[in-house]
């Protein structure tokens, strides 16, 4: 099998479920499988207000794009760029250029060496907090988000009269 890489995908604005679903689906019925390894849609997880209240939403990274990991041939070329709602690969003319390792890393796309369960913080979501170091010291605020891979919380600070949300080190925090 030869060498797989992350390639971005340009797609309508809106359709980047639907690209993906259609592509999988062609996975499928093709037996591309072992060519066509990952298709995503990167997601953020952002904290929106309306009306009054906050809800924990989920928004597209990079509306627009489809991020897939695979073997660059003529079929898998063809497979994608003819899927409904597809433009074209990001790149140079008609030659796809993969992402670097650097782009990946700071994607996330990769799994990073160190499990999540490694990390063990005794926080979860809606613990009372005070930050005990850095910019933020003496800081309390309410845990928002726990991302263990980045070893970081997210709490609300009043900054300038505004409930603002802070990723703080775990290091950083201790729960009140």
């Amino acid at each position: 099998m030869s060498e797989t890489n992350w390639y971005v995908v340009h797609t309508y604005s809106g359709y980047e479920n639907k690209v993906k679903a259609n592509i999988e689906k062609t996975i499928e019925n093709r037996h591309l499988e072992d060519q066509i390894i990952e298709v995503r849609v990167p997601l953020e997880e952002v904290i929106e207000v309306k009306n009054g209240t906050k809800k924990q939403v989920q928004r597209k990274l990079f509306p627009g794009y489809v991020l897939i990991d695979m073997v660059m041939n003529d079929d898998t070329w063809y497979v994608v760029r003819n899927t409904r709602g597809v433009t074209g690969f990001v790149g140079p003319g008609s030659k796809p250029v993969p992402l670097t390792e650097t782009e990946i890393n700071s994607l996330g796309l990769i799994e990073q060496d160190k499990p999540e369960e490694d990390v063990v913080i005794d926080l979860e979501e809606g613990d009372a907090v005070v930050v005990t170091g850095g910019a933020w010291e003496k800081t309390t605020g309410v845990v928002l988000n726990i991302n263990k891979p980045k070893q970081v919380v997210t709490i609300n600070v009043e900054l300038f009269g505004r409930e603002t949300p802070v990723e703080i080190s775990f290091s950083e925090v201790q729960k009140i």
